[in-house]
């Protein structure tokens, strides 16, 4: 077994995303040693920082062991030991930094979205095309954990005909008078390929054309809610961008789908983006890491009282229950993928139609209080547990 490197230049690395996520896994590969080629090697990234504060960019590159860098873009690009060119720099200008990277022999990886305009990123991925070149966009939101678990029930035909999607993504994002932004101030700016359609639908496009179905109309209404806000000098600058978008999506089999995306928005959810999907057989609401289901046999009969409040709950033959369960990652005995409907049977699955690979992760533990008709079950997982790796 040989170890074998590639160059892989990185712009824009001393920002969020750069540093935070894209360095981050990059310095997780080479912690793991690389990754298994199909014939035994071991292909190890050797990251270069490159960007336009030469301070930053050193602190950066000490602090993760003494990683090269430059703010020279002409001499990285010439360099022949630097195979791919990535680009997690602010949106605008994309396209032609892609383009000289192309022109320049690298591959390239982008950070959504490649371009602002259609005929720009179609003109990108032809370039690179005719090249020879590889290409590709992030579309890291596919593998997060609980958008796995959902594509889990979906390949297990748990929902049955899908009725509804409902994607609810946001956060308050301080306009930097009482508290400093959370987002750099080009994500404001048109000049600099800034709004929240821009950024943020094309994670939405990726999502429903792999995971939720493919879009076949839009209609989409946005405004600019925060029209004056402070960038990272504390100077005040003109909003020209939208902040709050509302659209519903038209799928392939006539599924409507709504969406909603704000930086305006004060969150009382369980997570920043949650997804749901109503299905005739069962529904489920997942996050960034957790997923959450409820079949048709524990659907709860609705109580609406206007005059006094209700704690929710569902009760049948004098059993209480979560009417919401945890879908989670688990095995049973011999890695069978199994589920279990009735709370009065918790140690008696029976096996599901889809069998998972083999998971390491252990069974989460089964706890149920009292016995006989009254009693509350209390297990982590209730009605309907769905346990797939």
């Amino acid at each position: 077994m040989a170890a074998r490197t590639i160059g892989i230049v990185i712009e824009g690395a001393t920002g969020r995303l750069g540093t935070t996520q894209h360095l981050r896994s990059l310095m997780a590969i080479r912690g793991e040693g690389g990754l298994a080629l199909a014939n035994g090697d071991r292909l190890l990234p050797v990251p270069v920082l490159l960007g336009r504060n030469a301070e930053r960019l050193a602190a950066l590159a000490d602090a993760q062991g003494g990683l090269k860098w430059s703010i020279d873009r002409d001499t990285i690009l010439a360099d022949p030991d630097i195979a791919i060119y990535f680009d997690a720099s602010a949106t605008g200008g994309r396209p032609e930094r892609a383009g000289t990277a192309i022109h320049a022999g690298k591959h390239i990886y982008l950070e959504k979205p490649i371009a602002e305009t259609l005929p720009a990123a179609l003109g990108l991925a032809r370039q690179a095309q005719r090249a020879g070149l590889k290409n590709g966009v992030v579309q890291d939101k596919l593998f997060l954990p609980g958008l796995r678990k959902l594509r889990k029930l979906y390949d297990v035909e748990f929902f049955g005909r899908v009725l509804s999607v409902r994607l609810d993504f946001g956060w308050w994002v301080f306009d930097g008078e009482l508290y400093p932004a959370q987002r750099p101030s080009w994500n404001y700016r048109r000049a600099t390929g800034g709004g929240l359609v821009l950024d943020m639908f094309a994670h939405w496009r990726y999502i429903f054309d792999r995971l939720l179905g493919e879009i076949k109309a839009v209609s989409c209404r946005h405004t600019t809610t925060t029209p004056k806000r402070r960038d990272e000098n504390d100077e005040q600058y003109e909003v020209d961008v939208e902040d709050h978008a509302f659209a519903t999506f038209e799928l392939a089999d006539g599924v409507l789908a709504q969406v909603s995306s704000s930086w305006a928005s004060r969150v009382k959810r369980d997570d920043l983006l949650q997804i749901q999907v109503d299905g005739t057989l069962g529904s489920a609401v997942c996050g960034l890491h957790r997923c959450f289901v409820q079949p048709l046999v524990a659907t709860p009969k609705p109580f609406f009282d206007p005059e006094r409040p209700h704690r929710w709950s569902s009760t049948s033959n004098g059993r209480s229950c979560r009417t919401w369960s945890r879908c989670a990652t688990a095995t049973a005995p011999g890695g069978k993928c199994f589920s279990d409907t009735s709370p009065r049977t918790l140690r008696s699955p029976r096996p599901c139609s889809k069998a998972p690979e083999a998971s390491s992760s252990p069974r989460p533990a089964i706890k149920a209080t009292g016995s006989g008709a009254g009693s509350i079950c209390r297990s982590w997982h209730c009605d309907r547990r769905v346990l797939c790796s």
